[in-house]
């Protein structure tokens, strides 16, 4: 494996994503341009107007603090299987685990269903359903960016992408190739990278197993 995997997604997913990486037998270097933070809120007053969670970030049940207890009787629809593993390990009750996206997982679930969506700051609107923010993912400064050269870099998010794409410049993009969990992941990077290519499913593995093979 000639180049090493850069990983850009904040922690603590950064760490499992380079251990994914190292495991595979590659170079792993972490480079989080974002942090992810609590923020202050508060469970609607009336609970009884939803029928369950939507949780689409494992930060979203990381991060929720004691308001949780309040919503522990909702069942939770997850966006994959990190999402629900944090979902049970906060004492949440987990219905069904999508294997898509958000609009995915929505459209699988009976026509009417109430979600109140537990949800970061910077997100994308579902239609008719409620979201509350509860943490936030903050961009970090001084990132040196030079350690990118050569890489295979992983993109877990459009926000991440649109953030590389602020912080390279388009002449130094030639030598840096991109792995996107999605392919509007890999649009939001915009052009002039050496090669980008997107995962067969919006998961961190699948991710991870063609970052490991566009390194070859």
């Amino acid at each position: 494996m000639s180049r090493p995997v850069a990983v850009l997604r904040p922690e603590p997913g950064n760490a499992a994503t380079c251990a994914a990486i190292v495991a595979a037998g590659g170079r792993a270097i972490s480079l989080p341009l974002f942090a992810i933070a609590p923020v202050p809120w508060t469970p609607p007053a009336n609970l009884t107007g939803f029928d369950a969670l939507l949780l689409t970030s494992a930060n979203a049940a990381r991060l929720a603090g004691p308001g949780l207890t309040r919503l522990a009787h909702l069942p939770v629809h997850s966006v994959g299987a990190a999402t629900a593993a944090a979902a049970r390990a906060a004492g949440l009750t987990v219905a069904k685990v999508g294997s898509g996206d958000a609009a995915a997982l929505i459209a699988s679930l009976p026509p009417g269903i109430r979600l109140l969506h537990l949800a970061g700051r910077e997100r994308a609107t579902q239609p008719g359903v409620t979201a509350i923010t509860v943490y936030a993912a903050d961009p970090l400064v001084d990132i040196d960016t030079s350690a990118l050269n050569g890489t295979v870099t992983m993109l877990h998010s459009a926000r991440a992408a649109q953030r590389l794409a602020e912080l390279v410049a388009p002449v130094d993009r030639a030598a840096i190739r991109l792995a996107a969990i999605a392919p509007a992941v890999a649009g939001a990077a915009g052009h002039g990278w050496a090669r980008v290519e997107s995962a067969p499913h919006p998961r961190d593995l699948a991710l991870v197993a063609l970052a490991t093979a566009l390194a070859d």
